[in-house]
């Protein structure tokens, strides 16, 4: 009889659970439940309504009894830099404010009055990025004190899932990373620098690895949902996740995490945190086995995500792709602009962009998603140079993984742009990656070798090459 191992893996806009088992040495994944996610507003803040998505946790996982498959091991992923405080009695202490939030603003220049850029990245190598965790704790020192006070525990996203699920509380290294707290040399937090901002020291919890078995469901869990099952840490951070099914038989590879947001880059066995490495805003997020996710964080398709729900929700990803392609307006945005992050209207955005630099305005969705879509493809081409001369190796293909695997037309934009050969898939790379960590941990799989080569052998990988 097969095994069965569940990933939950929830992104920005949605969640899913996903079973999976191995048959003919080929891993078999099968959507069991999904649900909607969203930034909601509370109490002047964005904040995710985590009290709901737990719920939705626990539903998905009674699908499991109704389909009579009973999964071994059970692991949360979501995405980065987001977390919950917890007081004594263990209980949350107000909401789960969102990464878009706009409390960030300025709590950098605070942080630099304790330590320099310059310095922060050399001691973290996390690339800057105004919603990272080191800053949201800033606003809550400057903005909300008492509740930093009352604070016996911080838990990231996934954390806070596990912690409801077993009772135990952990911090998983891929995630603790993107706090832009940890030290890539000790792989632990840097108590020192914690202390320095003014942070209480005793909330952090201990970190363990991927493939950490943190124990069994709680008993009421259990009553809940039918079953029991351990609960097995996968690289909780959706991108570590991701990264672990980049299916290149290579050691070395780049690779395109493409989903809401676009991560690029590849591994790298040490951080690079030198000075020419930050000014290009690269990233050293922890991997598995202790590996470095070398990368830059790109706007990605929370572009197109919204442009769509704006003014075209009617049609599907795959017919803006084909329209798009048919479209000749030359204009470019750059996608790492601020201005994109959480706009009010993003095609009236894109257009003032194009407006402002004087170039032809897109009209409608064709338009402005090639414009998108192009601008998506340059940044590929160039963060794919700027990779290269940091690393001082090149690279003939590049590996897209996660939902934008989809998009042939942005795929085969990227093969033109960058000259190289383009894998695309699997698209359910994030659940694969969650599933892999599993495996191993279980001894279904080796290693992390051994998983990618399953994982390019188990799903379908589509190729583009520049025309020649």
């Amino acid at each position: 009889m097969a095994a069965y191992y569940l990933a939950v893996d929830i992104g920005a806009s949605s969640g899913r659970h996903m079973l999976a088992h191995m048959e003919n040495d080929r891993m078999q994944l099968e959507e069991i439940y999904r649900f909607p996610n969203g930034m909601t507003e509370k109490d002047g803040e964005k904040i995710w309504d985590v009290d709901q998505l737990f719920r939705e946790i626990l539903t998905g996982m009674r699908k499991c009894v109704e389909l009579g498959k009973i999964p071994v091991s059970v692991g949360i992923d979501t995405w980065a830099v987001d977390f919950v405080l917890l007081d004594k009695k263990g209980q949350r202490i107000g909401n789960a404010a969102a990464y878009r939030d706009q409390r960030t603003q300025g709590m950098d220049e605070k942080v630099y009055e304790v330590i320099s850029e310059d310095v922060l990245y050399a001691r973290t190598g996390i690339q800057k990025q105004i919603f990272n965790t080191v800053y949201q704790l800033m606003a809550l020192k400057e903005k909300q004190p008492e509740t930093l006070q009352r604070a016996e525990a911080l838990l990231m996203i996934p954390d806070y899932f596990h912690y409801l699920l077993t009772g135990r509380m952990a911090a998983e290294y891929t995630n603790a990373t993107t706090t832009q707290l940890v030290s890539p040399e000790t792989k632990d937090w840097d108590m020192e620098l914690i202390r320095k901002l003014g942070y209480p020291a005793g909330i952090f919890q201990k970190i363990v690895l991927p493939g950490t078995e943190l124990g069994n469901l709680r008993e009421e869990i259990q009553k809940e949902v039918g079953f029991d099952c351990k609960v097995v840490l996968p690289a909780t951070h959706d991108t570590g996740a991701a990264v672990m099914a980049v299916p290149g038989r290579e050691e070395e590879v780049l690779y395109i995490s493409s989903g809401t947001w676009s991560l690029m880059g590849t591994e790298l066995k040490e951080a690079n945190t030198a000075r020419n490495s930050m000014r290009r805003n690269m990233t050293n997020e922890g991997g598995y086995d202790y590996r470095f996710r070398y990368l830059k964080n790109i706007m990605g398709l929370w572009m197109i995500q919204s442009v769509r729900k704006e003014i075209a929700p009617e049609l599907g990803f795959g017919e803006i792709c084909s329209r798009a392609s048919e479209c000749r307006i030359p204009s470019l945005v750059d996608v790492n602009d601020q201005r994109f992050l959480a706009p009010e209207n993003m095609t009236e955005e894109v257009k003032k962009a194009c407006r402002e630099s004087g170039q032809p305005v897109p009209e409608g969705i064709a338009e402005t998603a090639a414009v998108i879509y192009h601008s998506l493809a340059e940044c590929y081409a160039a963060t794919a140079k700027e990779i290269e001369a940091l690393t001082g190796k090149q690279y003939d293909k590049i590996f897209v993984v996660g939902g934008g695997a989809n998009a042939g037309y942005l795929n085969r934009l990227t093969a033109e742009k960058t000259d190289k050969k383009v894998y695309a898939g699997p698209t359910e790379a994030t659940a694969a990656g969650n599933l892999a960590a599993q495996m191993i941990a279980a001894g279904e799989l080796e290693d992390l070798q051994d998983a990618r080569r399953c994982i390019f052998e188990s799903f379908e990988i589509n190729i583009y090459e520049k025309e020649k």
